[in-house]
Formats: C-alpha cells, structure tokens, sequence
C-alpha cells in the first residue's frame, strides 16, 4: 500500500505533497509559495509577513457565520536528521516515504510528519466543500524548530479570533493544554592549532546506534546522548594517560538528544591498549544501563594516521572536562501535572567552527521561567569555569496550563462522542508557540491535539495511519460544535 491509497484521502494526499517539499527551518520559500499557490488555487484570502509566516482565510459554510472564528495553527518547517550512511540534502530532496505495520516511515530521514500532517489537516480543512464550519483562520508558522522565531517575529493581526487549534501535538487521545518554555546557552571554546605528535597512536573513536529523539517529549525517557557518552570515554581515558584532540563533532540540532558523536584522539603509543580497554568497559556499562531501545549502542574505534595539526592540549582538556560536567537529561518533575517534566537541559551539538572556535550548543526547558533561567545560569556556570565565551539566546515562553478552558470543554465532549472514552488533558515538555501567541493575544482560548509521532527529531520518526483518521474526525466534528460569538 502506497500513502496516496490511505484514507482519509484529501489529508494524505496534501501530506504526501508537502513531503515533497523541502522546508529545513529557516529555508521556507518553497513551502510557503506551496501554500500561497494553494490558497490563490481555491481563491481563498492570503497574507505573507516579513518572517515567512502565512494566513489563509476561509469563510463560514452556510448557516454558521455566527460561530466564533477557530484559528487552525501548524508550523511548515521540519526537523532535518538523516543516519550517517544516508546520502540526503533536505534543500533539495523529497523524503522517501512508505508504508509499514499501520505506520507511515522515512527511508533513512526525519519523516516531517512534525508538523507537516498538522499543515496538511489545515489545508484539507481549507480546501473541503462537505465540513460544516465558521470563519476559518489557517496560520502557518516558519522557523519553529530553530527556537520558534517566526511566531516570535507575527504580528498580533495575525491571530484574528479568540479559539486557537494547535496542530503539533503527537499523542493521540491527549489534548495538550500547556508547555514548557525554553533557551539556548551555547559555549564558545576558542583553541590553539599546534602540530599534532607524530610519535601519538591516533585513532577515532565513534559513537552510534543510538535511537535519539526529541530534546522535550523523550528527555525522561533515559536514552543515550551520544555527546555525553563521547564525553564519558575522553574523561576516562585522560584519567590513564595524556589526551590530545584533533578533530571533535556530535549531535546537530538543539532540540535533538545526540545519536551520533565522534572524535579523533591522539594518546602516547604505549597506552595503545587503554583506549581499547576504556572503550569495552564503557560498552558493557552502557549495555546495562540503557533502556532497550538504545541496546543497540556502538563505541568503534578504528586507527587512523597522525593529522598535521591538533587542538593545543589546555583547550582540549577543559573542553573534556566542560562536557562530562555539562548536565544533560530531567532536573525536576512537576508539582502541578503529575507525570510532566518540569525542567530539563539537552547536550545538544559539538561544532568545530572557522577561527579555531569549537561551539558546544546546549537547550534548556521549563514551565517554570525561574528555574528555566537557573538551569541556564547552571550551564553557564560550567562553561565559565571551563574558559569558555557563554551565549544565551532570548529564547520563548511558556504557556500556563487553563483546566477550565471553554474550548478544551467542547473538545472533550466531542472525543467522547465520537469515541466512547475521555481524552487525557496533559501538557508538555516540548515547545509549543500557544506561549508567544498568548503574548500577542491574551485572549486566545487554545488547546494542542494531533495524531500519534513516535521518534521525532530522529529518524525513527513515524506516523500512525489509523490515528490521522480519528484525528481527522475529531476536527471534522468539533469544528461546527464551536459555540456563536
């Protein structure tokens, strides 16, 4: 069965056309004159903003001008991480998409189902002529997984009603009704490049295998970062015998767990068998404390000639040092929803950069400012003790969890119609916009629902088939049961 032969069959058809489509955050063009093509195709009103956001208007069907107007928001960028063995440019290629045990897949690459299936309900909701429905308002997003800068960068004429549908949750049966806010605080090390020693035994150490996944929705889940793991194995092996550093790179995106990390170390010739010795004992360790999707973790090591040039020894150290004292994972729980992440902070990238600067990019999270802000200064500590230059970037607020929400009301009566049980009201450790929205109009009464993702921001990443349709008459249903202005 190909996606096109799934039904729904207007949501899947749109969907398959936006996998299509490349879309990396922060290169939208090609989605958003998709969007604007589509909008002019079904001669509905549309509107372009300087930050690459679009809002498409749709009027009432018949007999319901008097509801209030929904607001139905997704973001048009994705999430690009592709398996190290997988030839792929996302500004350029079409994901390779197919079917398999009720799920939709990815060959290799992030599927984009985060949050193109959330664009293409909206489109299918704009372009339908048999769903009864008020005033239509369609927000697409840009550049939300970069730190949500285009609903950061919207005008507040952007969100004109009062009810807003996000688009981006990935559990369905669960109506998202708060998130966490979150910051970047990156580490700046700036090294000396001095001849590597010729007499060294040099090899690369590589971390793989890992599953990986989404910094705010898997960070309680125990998986491995392969940042910190790399980090675990230098730390070890420095402890046995002098460390030099030539080259050091893991993880991409701030808002990914880490699943691939590598580096090529140098250490004198007689202590050959430590790193063989350091990396076993760290493969059997790893073995018994990783949760089963990770069993499959790989430390390989294979020898390589004496580069020219190395990172000068001090800088190597303290970098080794900064990144096995850089906290990574869940700090805290919440008080006030039982079974969410209050707080959390993500190891998220080594970069060697232009200028001899290594830049080692980290991502912070809470409900709570304060102690998101603590977090942040926590890691900022350690790179400061570490010699490095800190940044912190502005980054985006939270939204406050309303259980007394009228919109989230409606929707739970209209699950139980429609399936016989309730929903579960939750909120997330991710990052929803519904927080700057807020900001911009504090009116907005909102709720985020979605069909079910597994495995976002990796690979691994997959859609349920059966879920896009209950989803799919979830919306179909609620949206004429929208109460009059």
């Amino acid at each position: 069965m190909e996606i096109k032969d799934l039904k729904p069959s207007l949501i899947w058809n749109l969907f398959v056309q936006i996998t299509q489509i490349p879309r990396p955050s922060g290169k939208e063009e090609k989605i958003v004159n998709f969007l604007i093509d589509f909008a002019k195709k079904h001669q509905l009103e549309v509107k372009k903003d300087q930050a690459m956001n679009v809002m498409i208007r749709k009027p009432a069907t018949p007999g319901k001008e008097n509801l209030r107007t929904v607001i139905l928001q997704s973001h048009v960028d994705m999430v690009c991480e592709k398996n190290s063995d997988v030839d792929f440019n996302f500004e350029t290629g079409a994901i390779q998409t197919y079917v398999e045990n009720g799920w939709v897949k990815a060959k290799g690459t992030t599927l984009g189902a985060d949050n193109g299936i959330g664009v293409a309900a909206a489109l299918a909701i704009l372009a339908s002529t048999d769903i009864e429905h008020g005033p239509i308002v369609a927000l697409f997003t840009s550049d939300e997984e970069n730190g949500l800068t285009g609903a950061n960068a919207m005008q507040s004429d952007f969100l004109p009603g009062d009810i807003l549908l996000n688009l981006d949750s990935e559990d369905w049966g669960e109506f998202c009704i708060g998130c966490a806010g979150g910051k970047n605080t990156t580490g700046f090390f700036t090294y000396q490049e001095v001849p590597a020693p010729k007499d060294y035994f040099w090899f690369e150490i590589q971390i793989s295998g890992l599953t990986g996944g989404h910094s705010g929705c898997d960070i309680h889940k125990g998986l491995g970062n392969a940042n910190k793991i790399l980090a675990r194995y230098l730390y070890a092996l420095s402890k046995k015998c002098p460390v030099i550093l030539s080259k050091i790179d893991g993880g991409n995106l701030h808002n990914a767990i880490p699943r691939e990390a590598s580096a090529t170390v140098g250490i004198p010739m007689d202590e050959k068998e430590n790193a063989i010795i350091v990396s076993n004992l760290l493969q059997a360790d790893l073995q018994r404390e990783l949760p089963e999707e990770d069993k499959a973790v790989k430390l390989h090591l294979r020898t390589v000639e004496a580069p020219s040039s190395a990172i000068d020894e001090d800088t190597g150290n303290r970098l080794i040092l900064a990144l096995y004292a850089l906290p990574h994972g869940e700090l805290g729980w919440s008080f006030d929803m039982p079974g969410m992440v209050e707080t959390s902070t993500n190891l998220a990238s080594i970069k060697m950069k232009e200028g001899n600067k290594i830049v080692v990019t980290t991502s912070q999270r809470s409900a709570t400012a304060s102690l998101k802000d603590n977090t942040v200064n926590m890691v900022s500590s350690v790179f400061s003790l570490a010699g490095a230059e800190v940044v912190s970037s502005d980054g985006y607020s939270g939204w406050k969890p309303n259980p007394n929400s009228s919109v989230l009301q409606i929707s739970e009566d209209v699950f139980e119609k429609i399936s016989d049980e309730k929903p579960k009201v939750v909120a997330t450790h991710g990052g929803l916009e519904c927080g700057l929205f807020l900001e911009k109009n504090p009116n907005l009464d909102m709720i985020s629902c979605g069909p079910t993702i597994l495995g976002a921001h990796s690979p691994e990443e997959r859609l349920e088939i059966a879920s896009v349709e209950k989803w799919w008459n979830f919306l179909t249903e609620l949206l004429p049961s929208i109460p009059e202005k």
